[in-house]
């Protein structure tokens, strides 16, 4: 350390600047900027590979959580060597494709990661994803709904994983096949929509206002589009409880999981113990469902 606010620090061949190591960033948690980065070092293997090649939105917080905060598309200049960008609509964002871009990012500050659907300079969405709202934080009821959905995919012979949002939702996430677009996708998020809201009328609705919700649960697929982005499988969010958007397993949505048990201080553990549930999902063929939504 070359004073007590800054430091300098080797990371893959690169030299990094760690800024005030000691502010804050989770105050009621005691994660300081310091820690952050060594939880992001453990994030790294899991976080990168939702976000490599993809156009990057972060949210940075300069005082920590519960301080100001603004949303980043545009990268910031100057920018270090080794941090690569992609232009779209004349916004050049990040590609999060390092661990030294990572904690970069992370001394910035960005405590949250929002990779696009699609993948830079492509036109195909990498995934299908399902954002399960509530319009009220519904537990243990939300986590009833998003087995219901579970069932109704499994039923049409697809596989799937539900994450954590590390907020109040949760995201049901599908590995596809290449060659499918999101007009497709959408077309079967629609029918099963549909089909949830008219068998459990008091669980399901697909009015996007809120307030027309009452407590019924909204299940979004429309938000799954070209030029749109979501938290990303393991990024930490500014939560009050430094929640990680986390991949479940469905027996753990059955029994009612709370998401507040995976955050940056016990994320490493369940990391440990079951990798990557998104990875090891095989990628799904979605052409017998297609076939009969039409």
């Amino acid at each position: 350390m070359s004073n007590e606010n800054t430091g300098i620090f080797e990371v893959e061949g690169h030299e990094l600047e760690l800024s005030h190591p000691d502010k804050m960033l989770w105050p009621e948690l005691g994660i300081h900027k310091a820690l952050y980065l060594q939880k992001l070092i453990l994030l790294a293997p899991y976080l990168l590979p939702y976000c490599r090649n993809r156009y990057l939105t972060t949210i940075r917080y300069p005082n920590g959580v519960g301080g100001k905060f603004f949303y980043q598309k545009n990268a910031p200049k100057p920018l270090p060597d080794f941090v690569h960008t992609a232009t779209r609509d004349g916004v050049d964002y990040i590609n999060l494709d390092s661990l030294p871009t990572l904690l970069w990012l992370g001394n910035l500050a960005a405590l949250e990661f929002h990779p696009s659907f699609e993948y830079i300079g492509g036109e195909e969405p990498a995934e299908w994803v399902l954002d399960i709202d509530p319009s009220e934080e519904l537990m243990p009821r939300l986590m009833e709904a998003v087995a219901l959905i579970g069932e109704a995919l499994d039923s049409m012979g697809i596989q799937s994983v539900p994450k954590t949002s590390g907020a109040t939702g949760v995201q049901i996430i599908i590995p596809v096949k290449k060659g499918y677009t999101f007009d497709q996708l959408r077309k079967i998020g629609q029918f099963l929509a549909k089909f949830l809201t008219e068998k459990y009328p008091e669980m399901f609705t697909t009015e996007r206002l809120i307030r027309d919700r009452g407590n019924r649960i909204y299940i979004d697929y429309v938000q799954h589009a070209s030029g749109k982005s979501l938290s990303a499988p393991y990024t930490p969010r500014a939560r009050e409880h430094a929640t990680v958007s986390t991949p479940l397993l469905w027996d753990e949505v059955r029994e009612g999981v709370d998401p507040k048990e995976f955050n940056l201080l016990t994320i490493q553990e369940r990391l440990d113990k079951f990798g990557d549930l998104i990875a090891k999902t095989p990628k799904q063929s979605l052409d017998a469902v297609l076939d009969f939504v039409k």
